[in-house]
């Protein structure tokens, strides 16, 4: 089922559903097990929607009220690089809300160039998820359409990210890796100078963009 489920609620954060597009295909993926998540409408959109379609969207929920906003979905948000800027943009200049981005970390493979300058003033916190310390497991559980690519620049995005924006988390999905593997992501975040968070195998937080 497919509707225009934009903005939906959860807890303190409305998320901002802009792409059902991903560049990855995880196993764990809360897409393989419905069409939405925390009881919100179906998040398989009709359409990208445009920014003026978010911006109404946003006004719609009065998204003022909430602590936080999230550019999270069905898909990876940064596929929507403009309307996430844009929106980015339009909430700074009209609110103090906290802006947080929660990413796969493979928009500069995406787009072809290093983007993270761009979230600079704009993106408070960004959380990426990192989901093992090996790149041969990440192959095979995230199932990259980048291949062997894909780990490397999860990594060199994060190390840029943490020059433009105040917050920047790794994070790997409970269940899904051993406890050796989870010290061995802590190893790589404290290299990397980030957060490291071990997120609960269960709804939102099941996403492959979630933080």
């Amino acid at each position: 089922m497919k509707q225009m489920t934009i903005a939906y609620a959860v807890k303190e954060g409305l998320y901002l559903n802009l792409t059902n597009r991903c560049p990855c295909a995880c196993t764990f993926c809360i897409r393989n097990e419905g069409d939405g998540v925390y009881g919100s409408n179906p998040l398989w959109l009709e359409h990208e929607p445009s920014f003026e379609e978010v911006r109404a969207a946003l006004e719609t929920a009065d998204y003022k009220k909430y602590k936080e906003v999230i550019f999270c979905g069905y898909g990876e948000p940064t596929e929507a690089l403009d309307v996430l800027l844009k929106t980015a943009r339009y909430i700074k200049a009209n609110s103090s809300v906290r802006l947080r981005l929660n990413t796969n970390g493979m928009g500069n493979l995406i787009h072809s160039k290093d983007i993270t300058p761009f979230f600079e003033g704009l993106i408070d916190a960004i959380s990426i998820s990192l989901n093992t310390s090996n790149p041969e497991n990440y192959l095979e559980t995230v199932r990259p359409r980048f291949k062997e690519k894909a780990f490397p620049a999860l990594l060199e995005f994060t190390r840029l990210a943490k020059e433009h924006v105040p917050s920047v988390t790794l994070t790997t999905v409970s269940t899904t890796i051993t406890h050796e593997d989870e010290a061995a992501c802590q190893k790589i975040c404290d290299q990397l100078g980030v957060k490291y968070r071990i997120r609960e195998f269960s709804g939102q937080d099941d996403q492959n963009k979630t933080a």
